[in-house]
């Protein structure tokens, strides 16, 4: 199993509408992208994480050159984001 790990700094009056993105997109990740078996969405104080999880470490960078990731998901959150995501790929032992 690989997890990739997407950190995002929203503010938070734009924490609803990243959730929205979230819900939008996590039905057709799910059932259109190689390999993904969850997403979910963790709220902290400082910050917003998608935690997506993959069969492999090659899917889950395969999905960040992906159409939905790229031309969906990123168009739609680009405008709440007030720094660069942080991007990490791990997996279990």
């Amino acid at each position: 199993m690989a997890y990739l790990q997407i950190t995002l700094k929203i503010n938070e009056p734009n924490r609803p509408a990243a959730a929205k993105v979230y819900q939008q997109y996590k039905a057709p990740f799910l059932s259109t992208i190689p390999g993904a078996q969850s997403k979910d969405l963790l709220i902290r104080n400082e910050d917003v994480q998608v935690l997506h999880g993959f069969d492999t470490v090659e899917q889950a960078h395969a999905y960040l050159g992906s159409p939905l990731f790229n031309d969906d998901v990123v168009t739609a959150l680009k405008p709440l984001l007030t720094a660069e995501p942080d991007v990490r790929v791990y997996t279990t032992a």
